[in-house]
This record gives C-alpha cells, sequence and structure tokens, in this order.
C-alpha cells in the first residue's frame, strides 16, 4: 500500500483527493490545521493529522508521526493547502506578503525538504504541487497570490531538475477556477488585511467584494474538484508523470496565449478578463 500526505484537507481539492485515493487503495494522510476539522476526517474513514503551514514544529511533528505509522517510508507528497490574499500590489503590507508566502511557498518548501530524504533513500516518490493558473500569467488585485504561485512555480522547475535520476518525480498542477472555499476564505482575508476605505481602488474593490460573496461560481468554466483528481492520479501512477497538468479551459488559453502574444498584448487581454470578473 504506497502512502501519500496531502495538506489542506478540510474541504475542496484536498478533500477530494484524500477521500478518492483512500478509495483507490493508497494510504492516505490527510492533514488540516484546525483539530475540528482533523477529528472530522477521522470520522469520516480517514487517518488524519495537524499540521500548519505556519509553524515549523506543527510541520516537523506531522512528518515524524507518519513516517512513525509507516516505518519511514513515504510514496508521494500532494502540497495543497493554501489561500489567496486579495488586494492590490500597494496596498500590501510586507507582514501581509510574508503571511501570504508563509503558507503557500515557505511551509511547503520546509515539509518538502523534510520528505525529500525519505524518498531518496527508497530511490522512489512523487512530489506534487498544487499550483495555478495565476502561477503562469498575473491579474491585477492578486498580486500576493500570483506572487507565491509564480515563487512557487519557480522553486518547483528547480526542485525537478535537481531531482533528476533519484527516482522521485515533480509535477505542478495548474488549476483554474475549481468549486471550493477558496472565496469564502479569500474574502475573510480580504477583509482583515485590506484598507478598503482609504484605497485609491475602493470602487474597484466594493465590485471585487460583490464577486468574493456572490453565490454559484465565480467564474466561467468553473469545474468540480474531481478535475484535479484526474491529474493528481496520473502524475500519481505513469511511469512519466508531466512536469505539468493543466485544469481548466482558462489555464489551458493562457497559457497558450503566455507563449504566443507579446506582453503588451497579453496585458489588454488580462486586464480585460479582470474589469469583466468584477462587474
Amino acid at each position: 500500500m504506497k502512502t501519500v500526505l496531502i495538506t489542506g484537507c478540510s474541504t475542496g481539492i484536498g478533500h477530494c483527493v484524500a477521500h478518492a485515493l483512500h478509495e483507490r487503495g493508497y494510504r492516505v494522510f490527510a492533514t488540516a490545521r484546525r483539530a475540528a476539522d482533523v477529528s472530522r476526517l477521522e470520522e469520516e474513514g480517514l487517518e488524519s493529522l495537524l499540521l500548519d503551514l505556519d509553524d515549523s514544529a506543527s510541520i516537523a511533528a506531522a512528518v515524524d508521526e507518519v513516517l512513525a505509522r509507516t516505518g519511514g517510508t513515504l510514496y508521494a507528497l500532494f502540497n495543497n493547502g493554501a489561500y489567496g490574499q486579495p488586494g492590490a500590489v500597494e496596498d500590501l503590507s510586507r507582514d501581509v506578503l510574508r503571511a501570504q508566502l508563509e503558507t503557500n511557498l515557505l511551509g511547503w518548501l520546509e515539509l518538502t525538504n523534510r520528505v525529500v530524504p525519505v524518498m531518496r533513500r527508497a530511490g522512489e516518490g512523487r512530489i506534487i504541487q498544487n499550483s495555478s493558473v495565476l502561477g503562469l500569467v498575473a491579474l491585477p488585485f492578486r498580486g500576493a497570490y500570483n506572487c507565491s504561485k509564480h515563487a512557487l512555480e519557480g522553486l518547483t522547475d528547480t526542485l525537478r531538475l535537481e531531482l533528476r535520476g533519484s527516482g522521485v518525480h515533480v509535477s505542478l498542477v495548474e488549476p483554474g477556477p475549481i468549486e471550493s472555499r477558496f472565496r469564502a476564505n479569500a474574502h475573510a482575508a480580504f477583509l482583515k488585511n485590506i484598507d478598503r476605505a482609504n484605497s485609491v481602488f475602493r470602487e474597484h474593490y466594493a465590485a471585487a467584494e460583490r464577486r468574493l460573496t456572490k453565490e454559484g461560481p465565480a467564474a466561467p468554466f468553473t469545474l468540480p474538484p474531481e478535475a484535479v483528481l484526474k491529474k493528481v492520479i496520473h502524475a500519481l501512477e505513469s511511469p512519466r508523470p508531466r512536469a505539468r497538468y493543466y485544469v481548466t479551459f482558462p489555464t489551458h488559453l493562457f497559457g497558450t496565449l503566455r507563449r504566443l502574444l507579446p506582453t503588451a498584448w497579453l496585458d489588454r487581454v488580462l486586464l480585460a478578463v479582470s474589469r469583466r470578473e468584477n462587474r
């Protein structure tokens, strides 16, 4: 039975992937940062552990517990736990950006670095990073999240090159809009950290709040989390996993436009998308 450690399993993609891989025969360690979510995941039949990506001690304790339960082995890591911090770049404080990077990048790095030696010793392993279409292109008013995902792409590309020949394969999954609590969590971060009333973008922010709080899909071409699951299964089980897996039409579209269009033309497209989504 191959073992998989997954972060961010309380809802959305992580929850879907954890249950599906468990049903597929994997031994899944589903992690979450709240004790109540860990208890719920255990009630649902999963092995679950506390893991807070902002806390080095929590990361170390979770990895140690997984290795204690498995006799020192781990086949795969699916880094998924993340959130989005909305706001214009000029409205982001250093602390707010640091918090975004702690969760979406630095916690992933620390967790990954703790399991790579285990996989190296085994001569096999899979590291799967759940990135985003916003790791390929940037949309306005998402600077913190864009930054975290662009940095993740560069870090993961480097790791893939450095692990060549070790038996450990590294893949990026790049979804566009997926059904999840991502908008609700982003709205909470927006309210907490952005001074909307005193920003030059306050009119834009009012429209953005309507988008973040409206019922139903926030964007066209939104897919259920099972769309990501299919790519994760391929990255886990293919003898030649891909370096990148595009998920949803927007990722395929913007991945292509990024290669074909001059920067000025691509900027016009991205600005038009941003205006349209907040109408």
